[in-house]
């Protein structure tokens, strides 16, 4: 989709007065990120954490409290949401029910005033992008959920906007069939070519369907990278619990060498990836994934099993290691060795899997 804006947001605020106007709720604060055009970015972050009001305010459906938005360089602030080359698909579906799928689809072309040979082409070229041919007779009731989410998304992508607005838009869905919709909006983002702004606390969601991830938290972005930077080398604990399981061990920094640091962890000295702040004899936090450690007869680390549950896909350990309990899950459980409470265990990994927040 050639027409696909770049979205620009520079130190954007939104604080709510209460009703007696005595207190105020700083719901975004002091935000700036820039998004690429055709570019597919999630905001997420548990509940209150300001990512819907963000994508209320590029919507137009918020006024900023100070702070700038830019659409393909253009300021929009003062725009109405009509006004905004933008189109949102709502988590409500909002579809009218007394109107079929195709008119549905084409309201919006409607209300352009564009001619009706126009709005057929148009209107038929996304139902077949959308998988609803032979559909288009039918009514909103008619259909199943997943089906009134194309719709949703069809109605949207028929205007041609400049960046697709996403607010929390596979929730009402099963598990199942949220974990298809989303594949198939990837697909018709990446086909498109289409920029996409998208709301979610859903981490497998964020991780499956994004570029970038811009992490929220008490109005703040904490983090902005792709799903390999976030998972991998998270910036914050809170980064790091939000994304994925994940064991915290303490450590002390012996040296420093570089961009590398000699951490001592659990009486073992490591070599670090470190570029932080931290200084030698301080303190900090060890990130060491569940799924990064084998248990084996030799290794790293000795510690006891405290608890083995099957998981089905993988095996749940819970190992004592000099007091610290650590959460290990083992994949393809069946084919490797057992151990159960009480077993005495090593642990191996490898020290890239390593990160210090």
């Amino acid at each position: 989709m050639e027409r696909s804006k770049g979205v620009n947001i520079k130190n954007l605020t939104k604080i709510y007065l209460s009703h007696s106007k005595n207190s105020e709720f700083r719901a975004v604060s002091d935000i700036s990120v820039d998004i690429q055009a055709g570019e597919f970015v999630t905001l997420l972050g548990p509940s209150g954490c300001g990512k819907t009001t963000t994508l209320r305010m590029i919507a137009g459906f918020e006024i900023p409290t100070s702070g700038d938005i830019y659409l393909g360089g253009d300021k929009i602030n003062d725009l109405t949401p009509d006004k905004r080359d933008t189109a949102m698909v709502f988590q409500s579906y909002a579809l009218f029910p007394h109107l079929n799928i195709y008119d549905n689809i084409a309201y919006g072309l409607k209300l352009k005033k564009m001619n009706k040979e126009t709005i057929k082409e148009k209107v038929s070229n996304i139902i077949d992008l959308v998988g609803l041919k032979g559909m288009e007779n039918r009514s909103p009731n008619q259909l199943s959920g997943g089906q009134q989410q194309r719709v949703a998304l069809a109605r949207a992508l028929v205007m041609e906007p400049g960046v697709l607005l996403f607010d929390e838009s596979l929730s009402n869905l099963d598990a199942k069939l949220r974990v298809y919709m989303r594949t198939e909006i990837r697909k018709i983002q990446r086909k498109t070519g289409i920029t996409a702004v998208y709301v979610t606390h859903d981490q497998s969601e964020a991780m499956s369907l994004s570029d970038r991830i811009i992490i929220m938290k008490d109005g703040i972005i904490e983090q902005v990278g792709s799903p390999e930077e976030i998972y991998g080398k998270p910036k914050t604990k809170f980064v790091a619990e939000f994304i994925g399981n994940v064991n915290f061990i303490k450590g002390k920094i012996v040296k420093l060498e570089g961009d590398k640091a000699i951490v001592k962890v659990l009486d073992n000295e490591f070599k670090i990836d470190y570029s932080g702040e931290k200084k030698e004899s301080d303190e900090v936090d060890i990130v060491l994934r569940p799924e990064a450690i084998e248990l084996c007869k030799s290794g790293i680390l000795e510690g006891v099993v405290v608890s083995s549950t099957f998981m089905g896909s993988y095996q749940d350990y819970v190992v004592d290691v000099n007091g610290d309990l650590i959460n290990i899950e083992v994949t393809n459980p069946k084919e490797k060795e057992q151990f159960e409470e009480g077993d005495k265990v090593k642990l191996n990994f490898n020290l890239e899997t390593l990160h210090i927040v």
